[in-house]
């Protein structure tokens, strides 16, 4: 629920009011003894935002999940960063995450984040932190980078960091924006890091809160990651983690340690959710940053 101290009202629907989830999640996670993610940036911007965040149907456990999500993501975003310092993040959909002030990086890293207009409009009124050094917010659709990748030099190894999105997406539109991205990133490289939903928890959308309470739509399931691999010139999977074999699960509340173990002996529950990592470069030569995998 909002505070007294709350001044901003949101009004985000669909796909885009999910985002809340997510933030809630982490800082839910952050207030813990013993958080995952001790994302104090996601508490600080909770308190700004007049909601209800109750109706949203976040628990304990899926807060732990969320920010558990997200370690992983920073984790292979850091890695990438500290074997090319010179570099280029784009972290598609960031919504009101503070990835961009948990990962450090130095002077020769051009970090872009980018969202739809209204949601990037809701950063700058909540005043999410700014870090320091070459970093853009750029308002634009992730499934139209031809109105915006045209923008961005490919002059570096590039990262590119999707978390919550893919699933949302319809298959072909987000087949074209990998097509895109690998396509203009070819020259020099890079790594995509992403979470993607499979086939399971797309048929099983309703008994996701967040979605089923926001009216959102789930529509693209990858449930073979080496498949999703042969679709794109030069792209190889690097890591994955399932959902049931992501890292810090001691941090899980009971309830939560249950689940994971009742759906690591379910087949059809094992694959419902997978963190992934991809690389590309020049002429099918890896760009490869330490495995945590």
């Amino acid at each position: 629920m909002a505070t007294e101290n709350t001044t901003h009202k949101v009004t985000l629907t669909g796909p885009q009011e999910t985002l809340l989830a997510t933030l809630y999640g982490r800082s839910r996670d952050a207030a813990r003894p013993n958080s995952v993610l001790h994302d104090k940036w996601a508490v600080e911007t909770v308190e700004k935002i007049d909601y209800d965040f109750s109706k949203i149907g976040m628990n304990d456990t899926s807060c732990v999940g969320v920010s558990i999500r997200a370690l992983v993501l920073d984790t292979w975003t850091t890695e990438f960063l500290a074997a090319h310092p010179s570099a280029t993040v784009i972290h598609l959909a960031c919504g009101l995450d503070s990835r961009n002030v948990r990962v450090p990086f130095g002077s020769g890293v051009r970090w872009i984040d980018l969202d739809l207009p209204d949601v990037v409009a809701l950063r700058n009124e909540l005043q999410l932190p700014v870090p320091d050094g070459d970093y853009t917010l750029k308002a634009g659709s992730a499934t139209e980078p031809d109105e915006w990748l045209g923008d961005i030099p490919a002059d570096r190894p590039a990262i590119v960091v999707l978390e919550g999105l893919t699933m949302y997406l319809e298959e072909d539109k987000g087949r074209h924006m990998f097509e895109r991205l690998v396509s203009h990133f070819q020259a020099v490289g890079g790594q995509f890091a992403f979470d993607a939903y499979g086939t399971v928890a797309i048929r099983l959308q309703k008994r996701i809160k967040p979605v089923a309470m926001t009216g959102s739509q789930l529509s693209w399931g990858i449930d073979d990651p080496k498949l999703f691999a042969s679709w794109f010139p030069g792209l190889k999977l690097l890591n994955e983690y399932l959902s049931v074999d992501m890292p810090r699960q001691e941090s899980l509340p009971l309830a939560g340690k249950i689940q994971l173990w009742v759906a690591a002996h379910l087949p059809y529950l094992r694959d419902a959710g997978r963190v992934l990592r991809y690389e590309f470069g020049p002429k099918d030569e890896a760009v490869t940053a330490p495995s945590t995998n």
